[in-house]
């Protein structure tokens, strides 16, 4: 696969200078305003060469059975636990994300939820709607000088940190490994530590099976009495049941939930349902965290770069399912990217094969994890093509690629 020739096929209304960056590289990019059935999906997968996407496309085994010459999937999100990793990783398909690019959206709105809840301003604002007026400072607060607990403290934790800080806060965090605390937060030892002391918590850890309903009844009747809850990351971390309980005992004095254990896999006017609604200082929003115009720009620049990258020099540092390898561009040189099964035996066998052929190794460089090595090598004569095919016919060969 020449990089002049790659296609891509960007679904879900992906911001339009994915699109604008990729077509200026010379690649064919196709677009899509929004997620498609599995067997849609599995039909046009197969026609092209990467596959962008955002959180509702599901990217199943039986998509990735059919699609012989996608080389790399694009997430223009954060998660991807949309995709089946494991098997893009056997097949040789590449899995890139946007882990950073909406930081700081996220991080704004939890902000602004923490002054809402503190305010009561859902509950006023709904009363508005329906033509009640109801000017009352009961339960009403300022967030300067209180407690705000962060789950999970990594860009998006530390970026919520700061900004709370600038409100006044005290912050402490949580996460399963030492973090470098920003500004004067500060870290508990335990989850039940920060639970116990805030009056804000918010949570920002990935969906894992460590953190799969994380906050559960015993959390939740951890957190002091009044305290609010916030959820931006993933709808797998909360019981929401338990949730419910605890806000109706008056215990949990409130919460704002953006992400849910099912959501629509498209935008709707009616029909969806969760067991938080119609409960007093619950803010619910449909997974808006990082709903931006900046972050889904930013988001659609990085996963663009990052594909370019790989599709024109073989780079993997970003992607998320494969062996972290990178080998600078060296003139003159020709390029061979090589996915195996890691097993004894691969680097001789390829090796040899470059001898066959007259060529010299300028550089060479190899990663592997438990199941696959990832090499990129640089041969000195123009017969990439010629070693590609002697490639391809090794039995342990997954994926071969001819980038120069």
């Amino acid at each position: 696969m020449r990089s002049e020739s790659t296609k891509f096929l960007l679904l879900e209304s992906i911001h339009d200078v994915a699109r604008v960056q990729l077509s200026a590289e010379g690649f064919t990019v196709e677009v899509g305003s929004g997620s498609i059935p599995e067997a849609e999906l599995a039909a046009r997968a197969a026609a092209v060469n990467v596959l962008g996407i955002r959180s509702k496309t599901q990217v199943t085994p039986k998509v990735l059975a059919g699609a012989t010459q996608l080389a790399a999937i694009g997430a223009f999100c954060i998660g991807t636990n949309q995709i089946a990793l494991d098997e893009a990783m056997r097949r040789g398909v590449a899995v890139f994300n946007a882990p950073f690019s909406n930081t700081r959206s996220v991080a704004e709105l939890v902000l602004a939820e923490v002054v809402m809840l503190s305010r009561h301003l859902g509950d006023r604002v709904r009363e508005m709607h329906t033509g009640h007026w109801r000017k009352v400072a009961t339960g009403a607060h300022e967030v300067r000088g209180k407690t705000l607990g962060v789950v999970g403290y990594g860009h998006i934790g530390r970026q919520v940190g700061v900004l709370a800080e600038a409100f006044g806060m005290r912050v402490v965090f949580y996460d399963i490994s030492t973090q470098l605390p920003m500004g004067n937060n500060q870290p508990s030892p335990t989850l039940e530590a920060v639970l116990a002391q805030s009056d804000f918590v918010t949570v920002h850890v990935p969906a894992t099976p460590q953190t799969h309903m994380m906050i559960g009844a015993h959390e939740l009747a951890t957190m002091k009495k009044g305290a609010c809850l916030i959820n931006a990351s993933r709808g797998t971390v909360v019981d929401i049941d338990a949730l419910r309980d605890t806000i109706k005992s008056n215990h949990v004095g409130g919460a704002a939930i953006d992400v849910y254990p099912e959501e629509p896999e498209a935008n709707t006017s009616d029909g969806f349902k969760t067991a938080l609604q119609d409960l007093p200082n619950v803010i619910l929003t449909p997974h808006i965290g990082g709903s931006t115009l900046e972050a889904q720009e930013a988001i659609g620049r990085e996963v663009a770069t990052s594909l370019t990258k790989y599709i024109r020099t073989g780079a993997t540092t970003a992607s998320v399912n494969m062996p972290q390898v990178e080998l600078g561009i060296t003139p003159g040189t020709h390029r061979i990217t090589n996915i195996h099964k890691n097993v004894p035996g691969v680097l001789r066998d390829i090796n040899r094969i470059v001898s066959d052929h007259q060529a010299n190794v300028l550089a060479q460089v190899l990663s592997t994890n438990s199941d696959i090595g990832y090499l990129i090598i640089d041969l000195d004569k123009p017969v990439t093509e010629a070693v590609c095919q002697a490639m391809t016919k090794l039995e342990t060969t997954i994926r071969v690629r001819a980038l120069s």
